[in-house]
């Protein structure tokens, strides 16, 4: 196996699937894959196992829930979605999602004549989230969802037309990485902001960012929110995660091309053959550190030998983070990062003619090659 490289554990995928199936179970919800942060459709016959079914944010992903899980629930949201798309969009999907009135005008009722469940997306001006205005859909200026005033402006319209608006349910989706009391206080401001519109509707789909199967995760509050839309307004009740499908259930292998000398801050560079910028570029986007799982790390506190990692691009920035070791770091050296099925392989690039990594999938301890790329990938590309 060269590095660099991915790896799948798909045991670990599975604990995952298993912990949402139980949500699901207790509280007879849905829970759909959140493909925009994982597509590994060699998978997805063990996610529709699970799951019922998957989300799509574009046309290829939608195609791409049809093809290789079939059988399952196929859901669809776009900001805007383009005509010489929407055709094919509303043969393959079970429910669309429009985020205004506008689109909802232009596409509902081709939807509905077709036989989707139609849904818009609503902005309840409620931000949970702190550090992550990159991943914050309730900041100022937003462009996603539709707030309060601009709904209520569209039944009105609707009702003064004796028109229906063409609308099944209400869609949300305000979190990232966050626990079920985020959740909890973002339905507050849905129930304020469009409590008796939800007694019209036929279902709720709380959107994504909700980290389940974490271990801090509070399930017993989550399922009392589902269980509260449940009783109170008689909704279905939908969930849209990506990460907890996946998380902590892959690596990304690398090896050390060389270590510089230590610089006047006592830190050595090490260029790596993997990047940031192209191979993680949630790191640089988010940003945030990733965890290395080998060598091993010092402890807090304890002496040890530290180094910045950094890819081989161009990029001054492409770097991947700060770390200490226990002992120190040679060419050849394979270092591990952990939880890099998430926002990994979906958001791969060829920035500088970087080759992209190999994907293997392992089960049972055997791993076997899923994906290889090569320059007619990278010349394809351009």
């Amino acid at each position: 196996m060269q590095t660099p490289y991915f790896l799948i554990d798909s045991e670990k995928i599975e604990k995952n699937l298993k912990v949402l199936r139980g949500v699901m179970d207790r509280t007879g919800s849905k829970i759909l894959l959140a493909q925009k942060c994982f597509s590994c459709y060699a998978l997805y016959p063990l996610v529709g196992k699970y799951l019922a079914g998957a989300t799509a944010s574009g046309i290829f992903e939608a195609q791409l829930c049809h093809e290789e899980m079939m059988g399952k629930e196929n859901h669809i949201f776009s900001p805007a979605f383009r005509e010489q798309d929407i055709d094919a969009i509303l043969s393959i999907c079970d429910h669309i999602v429009f985020n205004s009135p506008a689109q909802l005008l232009r596409y509902g009722e081709r939807a509905k004549k077709a036989g989707l469940q139609v849904g818009i997306r609503v902005n309840p001006e409620c931000s949970t989230q702190e550090g992550h205005a990159i991943y914050d859909p309730c900041s100022p200026g937003s462009r996603l969802g539709t707030k309060e005033v601009h709904l209520r402006e569209y039944l009105h319209d609707c009702k003064e037309k004796g028109v229906s608006p063409c609308l099944d349910g209400i869609h949300f989706h305000t979190l990232c990485e966050q626990n079920s009391d985020d959740l909890e206080t973002t339905l507050n401001a849905i129930e304020e902001k469009f409590g008796d519109i939800l007694h019209e509707m036929k279902w709720i789909n709380f959107g994504g960012g909700h980290h389940i199967t974490r271990a801090d995760y509070d399930l017993d509050r989550l399922e009392r929110c589902i269980k509260r839309m449940q009783e109170r307004y008689s909704l279905a009740v939908y969930l849209e995660p990506g990460e907890a499908v996946a998380l902590n259930a892959g690596t990304l292998h690398a090896t050390v091309l060389e270590v510089l000398p230590k610089g006047d801050d006592g830190v050595s560079n090490v260029i790596l053959d993997t990047s940031a910028a192209c191979h993680m570029p949630d790191v640089i986007e988010m940003p945030y550190t990733p965890p290395v799982l080998h060598p091993t790390l010092a402890e807090e506190g304890e002496d040890g030998f530290r180094y910045r990692f950094g890819g081989p691009t161009c990029l001054s920035g492409d770097v991947i983070g700060e770390y200490t070791f226990k002992e120190k770091l040679s060419e050849g050296d394979e270092i591990v990062f952990g939880d890099m099925a998430i926002y990994s392989m979906v958001k791969t690039n060829t920035f500088n003619g970087m080759p992209l990594p190999d994907i293997y999938i392992s089960k049972e301890g055997i791993s076997s090659l899923w994906k290889h790329f090569s320059y007619s990938d990278f010349k394809a590309r351009v």
